[in-house]
């Protein structure tokens, strides 16, 4: 007899599922049979062509649009979703948009606009879906990144969305918890998806995969479906003991002291002659 599905009989939404992680996160609940409310933002193509790939497998699934820098399409998108769904197992908060600008070029517009989709909107769509999770002792698994535990270049406002997550997500288990919802989050690493290429059109992409893959110690880089396990597991019961916590999948990047690619040989330099026996 086939093994179980993690996901038979529940209820998902996926936010910002109509490209890339969020994409490949629906596609995966899907498959662990799991119903499906996929959420976007601005085109339906994507989001239609995840929810056709469900049916077409003989799952359940629709999309649903809203601008999740308002907080009134926010709210009547969740409540066009929980009708289809007919309540609610699992959010996945997965929404969100990224920018890069030296600090000193950045206008109160794009911080806003950044602020309001990867942070307010998530607020407020789990706000929203609330009283369907608590029924259901449901799980939200938000999706960060590692720009929200390490410093990078031109980062300022998006870094600082991610470590907003990462503290909300943390907030939110503690106060969660007691009533049956399992708050936790994902940090991604490097995940390619076909948004970090749309500005460069002739982009060799396989090779800029792979050149990515260089600079991180497990010596790849990682896909969309590698994210999609880890959400999936997060919601299952296998991971019911964890609550609040923010799993790091980036293939060892943010374990790594970057002060040069010593991982991939011997070190020349010898630390602690004179003071430590056989240096």
């Amino acid at each position: 007899m086939a093994d179980k599905r993690k996901m038979d009989g529940k209820r998902v939404l996926v936010s910002g599922s109509g490209t890339g992680i969020g994409r490949e996160v629906a596609l995966e609940f899907a498959r662990q049979g799991a119903a499906v409310a996929v959420h976007y933002s601005h085109s339906a193509r994507g989001a239609q062509e995840a929810v056709d790939q469900i049916l077409s497998a003989g799952g359940r699934s629709a999309a649903f649009k809203a601008n999740l820098e308002s907080v009134q399409e926010t709210r009547g998108m969740a409540r066009q979703a929980l009708a289809f769904l007919g309540g609610l197992d699992v959010l996945v908060n997965n929404a969100g948009i990224t920018m890069n600008l030296p600090f000193e070029e950045v206008t109160p517009e794009q911080f806003d606009t950044l602020y309001h989709v990867n942070v307010r909107g998530m607020f407020f769509l789990t706000q929203a879906v609330l009283k369907a999770l608590l029924e259901a002792r449901g799980a939200v698994v938000n999706v960060t990144s590692v720009h929200g535990l390490r410093g990078y270049v031109e980062h300022s406002v998006y870094a600082g969305t991610k470590g907003a997550i990462i503290a909300f997500t943390r907030q939110l288990a503690v106060e969660l918890a007691p009533r049956g919802i399992r708050v936790n989050a994902i940090a991604p690493g490097c995940v390619p998806v076909k948004n970090h290429f749309k500005d460069v059109p002739d982009a060799d992409v396989p090779k800029a995969i792979a050149d990515a893959g260089k600079t991180i110690p497990c010596g790849f880089a990682g896909t969309p479906v590698d994210i999609a396990k880890v959400a999936v597991f997060l919601a299952s019961d296998d991971a019911r003991f964890i609550v609040g916590q923010t799993i790091v999948a980036d293939g060892g990047t943010t374990s790594w002291l970057a002060f040069g690619e010593q991982f991939k040989q011997p070190m020349m330099t010898r630390f602690g002659k004179g003071y430590v026996p056989g240096l």
